[in-house]
């Protein structure tokens, strides 16, 4: 297994490792998977891993499939001719526990051209339906940008950003509400305000436990000074009891582009341009010291990261249009290339519960890579 040779990798080359020059090791294989359409979105439970997809040019644009080791089966999905934009929808963020799936999409329209956003539920066993909401939900003059779907053992939210209170755009939370319908949440008096003196920029979320994450920047304003860094903010339980962190190390300019939590986060983002990691757990955030100098640009997508439970993580980037890996833990990581045709850029990642295996979007394609970490 490929997660076995990494970690074996991993203890030779302690000493080795450098994050000034990161060595190369073997190549690691990636086989295409077919999955009808081309693959936007992915979310992972129990070792099976429904695909959100785009079916360009079709009478209805948004799908989804469910893989189950070698099976496929298609979850019908069911726009409403209330909501016109949803036959055109494309999979900005599923989220999906085993039992219920949230959908977050969006398709331009309009004198703009600005994203027209809907929201779908339904499960695996069923359909993947839309639910039209009034305009002004998602959208209007005082919309920012949504970004994810949630889901935790407390609920279900969306993330994005609104016309702040005081000045720029506010971080902001949408919850269900009866009917299938959505509401904005008040960010007053929170951290996910923006003050005259520190702007929020999150622009990721993920569930934590029963509370959110969100990951991306906080910008300080004084006289004469303007200082961005790396930030997340946490909240207890859904909407309620958020704190801000800002994470150390975050040179001239950081940014936390993605997270993944389980016992602990990992957070992926940039700093200086090149790429940082952060954990999260007991006690202060911390960032990962050895990581090598990768660039990271300001539109670079990253995947979450991959962890296995332990200290190991696999970050999975791309370098001049070519999929790289990089893999291991504080003080010691080595670089992989990719085999089998793959290549960037690069969109989600999931892991296929235990087995090791692990599935990407890049190149406008599925993939999935045995063994990974």
């Amino acid at each position: 297994m490929i997660h076995r040779l990494l970690a074996a990798a991993l203890v030779l080359s302690l000493a080795a490792c450098t994050s000034e020059e990161p060595k190369t090791e073997r190549p690691i294989h990636w086989e295409k998977v077919d999955v009808g359409a081309e693959p936007v979105a992915l979310a992972e439970h129990d070792g099976r891993i429904l695909v959100g997809l785009k079916h360009q040019g079709a009478k209805v644009v948004p799908g989804a499939v469910l893989l189950n080791g070698s099976e496929r089966k298609t979850i019908p999905v069911k726009p409403s001719a209330a909501s016109p934009y949803s036959f055109e929808a494309i999979w900005y963020s599923i989220a999906w526990d085993g039992k219920q799936i949230l959908g977050l999409g969006g398709a331009s329209g309009g004198a703009h051209g600005n994203v027209r956003w809907t929201v779908w539920t339904g499960s695996t066993d069923t359909t993947l339906t839309e639910h039209p909401q009034t305009f002004d939900t998602f959208n209007g003059l005082s919309a920012g940008q949504m970004s994810s779907a949630v889901i935790t053992p407390a609920g279900q939210a969306l993330t994005g950003s609104w016309e702040g209170i005081e000045t720029g755009l506010d971080a902001a939370i949408w919850l269900p509400q009866q009917n299938d319908k959505w509401l904005k949440q008040n960010s007053a008096k929170t951290p996910l305000q923006n003050t005259k003196s520190m702007l929020v920029g999150a622009n990721f979320g993920t569930a934590d436990g029963d509370g959110i994450l969100l990951a991306g920047s906080q910008v300080r304003l004084a006289p004469n000074v303007v200082e961005q860094h790396a930030a997340v903010w946490r909240s207890q339980k859904l909407n309620q009891g958020w704190a801000r962190t800002e994470l150390p190390d975050s040179g001239n300019r950081g940014q936390a582009i993605t997270a993944r939590c389980t016992t602990s986060c990992v957070v992926t983002g940039a700093v200086d341009g090149k790429l940082a990691i952060w954990r999260l757990g007991p006690g202060k955030p911390r960032r990962l010291t050895g990581v090598p100098d990768i660039p990271v640009g300001d539109k670079d997508q990253l995947p979450q990261p991959l962890t296995n439970g332990s200290d190991d993580i696999t970050q999975i980037f791309a370098q001049d249009n070519k999929i790289r890996i990089l893999s291991g833990r504080e003080g010691a990581w080595r670089v992989f290339d990719a085999s089998g045709g793959i290549q960037g850029p690069v969109g989600q990642l999931v892991r296929a519960g235990d087995n090791f295996d692990a599935y990407l979007i890049a190149g406008g394609a599925l993939w999935r890579a045995k063994g990974l970490l």
